[in-house]
């Protein structure tokens, strides 16, 4: 069986907001692939981890590789980093599709624009063909009749799915979901983990923050467990859920079931 490629690797990484230390030295690989879903109580730094990753914050130390390719930083006159080749930082978060917990997408813009609008203006696609590939992604996430509708006008669950299409519109290297389902009311939950789940079937390369252990357990291939910022425990589904090795997992897991 042939090794496969990395496709994010992060090595060592801190954050610190002034005298707190959000992530103490976390290192994690994230082969082509792969599923990573990163469970935690609030406030262990999983969003905190996800945003470094593409740099929305930037690490006081350590390092993220991308396909390989390092993310050149360097000091930033205080203690921290800061990324030394924005133009890089711009390429290589380009490829990194990003679902927010809050859909951020641009009110000012249908739909089928919003999903075209990094195609054409970053990764310069002709429009033609953005068109033609972003109707087949809202078709896919099953708003096609929706495409030239404004945001406020879906709901929460419709809003999340054109979000995912949006980030699938670059075609993405990897993509990364900051508890994507955490802003929707609870009946339209299964539509956007529906979504997900069948892009894990695909095996595209995914990290996902989420408090849905279900699913987590379901899809992943890979458990991450944050605690107080450091890798408490992590390893495959039926592990971790089924034979936790640490007291703070034990409890974790039995405070959500």
């Amino acid at each position: 069986m042939t090794e496969r490629a990395e496709a994010i690797a992060v090595r060592d990484l801190r954050k610190r907001f002034g005298a707190l230390e959000v992530l103490r030295g976390i290192s994690l690989t994230a082969h082509e692939g792969d599923v990573i879903a990163i469970i935690g109580g609030s406030g262990s730094g999983k969003s905190t981890f996800l945003r470094c990753i593409n740099m929305l914050e930037t690490p006081s130390s350590g390092s993220v590789a991308i396909r390989g390719e390092a993310i050149a930083l360097k000091g930033d006159g205080h203690g921290g980093l800061a990324p030394s080749n924005r133009r890089q930082v711009q390429r290589l978060r380009a490829r990194l599709g990003m679902v927010f917990q809050s859909f951020n997408l641009w009110q000012h813009m249908t739909i089928i624009q919003n999903v075209i609008e990094a195609p054409v203006h970053v990764l310069g696609v002709p429009r033609a063909e953005a068109m033609e590939r972003g109707e087949a992604l809202l078709r896919r996430v099953g708003l096609f009749e929706k495409r030239d509708v404004y945001p406020s006008f879906l709901s929460g669950g419709q809003q999340q799915r054109a979000a995912i299409a949006r980030a699938l519109a670059v075609q993405p290297h990897a993509m990364l979901f900051d508890e994507p389902t955490s802003a929707l009311d609870p009946e339209l939950v299964g539509e956007v983990l529906g979504v997900i789940g069948d892009l894990a079937k695909e095996k595209r390369t995914m990290i996902l923050v989420t408090h849905e252990m279900k699913f987590a357990r379901n899809v992943a291939s890979h458990i991450v467990f944050l605690a107080q910022g450091v890798i408490e425990e992590q390893g495959p589904p039926e592990q971790i859920f089924g034979d936790p090795r640490s007291e703070r997992l034990r409890k974790f897991i039995s405070s959500v079931h």
